[in-house]
């Protein structure tokens, strides 16, 4: 029997043609980070070893609300236990696919009753035309030798989307953290736009009580005090949307930390923080890689994807596994099963070839590459998102800054410019148009200066986000496991 065996494997081999894979492989190429170039676009930006962002990020922006509520939103969202347990959804079908791998023992022991036929020489003629139990005792054993490789390649596939699955269950507490702080800056922004409407609401009412006494005076007309009036109801329509627009923003906040409305309501006016200049890490394009959660993900999954395709190719190759069983089996109210003569025992190798499958084995392989190459362009696509982002946010917080500088300016000439109306005005020296066009200008300035320094702290954070918000940066916090390496990678893209 021994000889057939090597002559089995070489019959197989020599049929395996019939079911080959020629002519499949996937093209999906990932892209080198250092061929993206970002050298002009960020030239002139302060770089550092040491400015990727901190795991807790947030404490570093020095306001001590802002930190409380992160740290409880973390504990209490309730999205972040539905990405844990994806992640553990993950663990456990690697468990279950590693499962697969290893020699399975079992045991089974039943007993079953029925009247046996008097013309059934199967059975011991004593228990003929009576009504016996046959009571069987077995143990089994089955082993898939896995010549190639094939049910670890599947496993390690497995694996990695778990890691995929667990990392992006820590992106989830980094864009939690994200989400909080700028809900927060919206909020801190309600509350400037509430500060532009009481300001607004003064001068509409200064310039109600100048119209009254000049009108009054026989220096006015009815036209000119219903034109004030109405410009102090548009004054108060714009407190009460600023009011609103608070109450809005705090409901959002209490969203995020899992609780209930009246938990936003205990949260009090932020003070938005200026961000300083900007400071970005040296090798960005290249370190980016390893600090941004998603692309970490992304590149597990077109590693598990290349293990795919090593399982599907196996598919096609000779098969052999190994099944065993001993035990005892025995009929008869009183035989006793656990005796010698009732002893039964069996092996039973197996090997086993695809010939002639419809197409089936290259249709998985196909699909297996298609596979592959959708992972690899979604990586190369957040990598190109993920650095242009990175310096889309640097010449947005540029321009802000900027902005701000000239806004300041433009509100200070406008500050002024109500000033002298309103004294004009009062003095009877002008007309109210000249009053209400100052004061319009100065309405604007401020409502734009809010804007801009509010999105100035929104833009900062926005660029914690685009450099990874921490990730990588604390290993005993982070997962455990690192991105496949670039080497890696290019050895799943030679072995097409």
């Amino acid at each position: 029997m021994r000889p057939l065996l090597p002559a089995a494997l070489a019959l197989c081999l020599a049929l395996a043609a019939c079911a080959g894979n020629h002519g499949l492989h996937p093209t999906g190429t990932p892209t080198d980070p250092q061929s993206l170039r970002s050298e002009q676009s960020l030239a002139g930006v302060t770089l550092s070893p040491t400015a990727w962002p901190a795991q807790d990020w947030w404490t570093g922006l020095g306001d001590a609300q802002l930190s409380a509520l992160i740290d409880e939103a973390l504990k209490n969202n309730p999205s972040l236990a539905e990405a844990e347990s994806r992640a553990k959804l993950a663990q456990a079908r690697a468990d279950s696919v590693h499962a697969d791998r290893e020699p399975q023992i079992g045991l089974d022991a039943t007993a079953a009753g029925a009247r046996l036929s008097s013309k059934d020489p199967v059975y011991p003629e004593a228990a003929l035309g009576s009504f016996a139990w046959r009571k069987v005792i077995t143990a089994d054993f089955s082993w898939d030798l896995d010549l190639w490789g094939g049910k670890r390649d599947a496993w390690e596939a497995a694996l990695g989307r778990s890691r995929a699955a667990e990392i992006d269950a820590h992106a989830a507490r980094i864009q939690l953290s994200v989400n909080v702080a700028r809900a927060y800056v919206r909020l801190g922004y309600a509350f400037a736009l509430q500060d532009v409407a009481i300001a607004e609401q003064q001068r509409a009412d200064k310039a109600l009580g100048i119209t009254r006494k000049l009108v009054g005076g026989g220096l006015g007309n009815s036209q000119q005090l219903h034109q004030a009036d109405y410009q102090v109801a548009s004054a108060a329509q714009q407190k009460v949307e600023a009011d609103r627009a608070i109450d809005a923003a705090r409901s959002s906040l209490s969203i995020l930390l899992g609780q209930g409305p009246d938990r936003g309501l205990a949260i009090t006016r932020p003070q938005l923080f200026d961000p300083g200049a900007v400071v970005l890490p040296e090798k960005l394009p290249v370190d980016l890689i390893g600090r941004r959660a998603d692309l970490v993900a992304a590149r597990w999954q077109v590693e598990a994807a290349g293990k795919d395709i090593k399982a599907a190719k196996t598919a096609f190759l000779p098969d052999l596994s190994i099944g065993a069983m001993a035990g005892f089996i025995a009929t008869g109210d009183r035989t006793n099963v656990f005796q010698l003569p009732a002893r039964t025992y069996s092996i039973a190798p197996a090997l086993s070839l695809p010939i002639f499958e419809g197409g089936r084995l290259r249709a998985n392989l196909a699909a297996a590459d298609a596979g592959y190459d959708a992972a690899v362009a979604r990586y190369n696509t957040l990598l190109v998102q993920d650095l242009n982002e990175v310096s889309d946010q640097v010449s947005a917080i540029g321009s802000v800054r900027e902005q701000i500088v000239l806004e300041q300016r433009a509100h200070d000439d406008a500050q002024k410019a109500w000033d002298d109306a309103i004294v004009a005005y009062k003095a009877g020296l002008s007309s109210p148009l000249t009053a209400l066009i100052s004061r319009q200008q100065l309405l604007l300035a401020d409502q734009r200066l809010a804007a801009l320094v509010s999105q100035r702290a929104d833009l900062s954070i926005r660029l914690i986000d685009a450099l990874g918000g921490g990730y990588g940066a604390d290993r005993s916090a982070a997962p455990s496991l690192p991105a496949p390496s670039d080497a890696a990678l290019k050895q799943i893209t030679a072995s097409r």
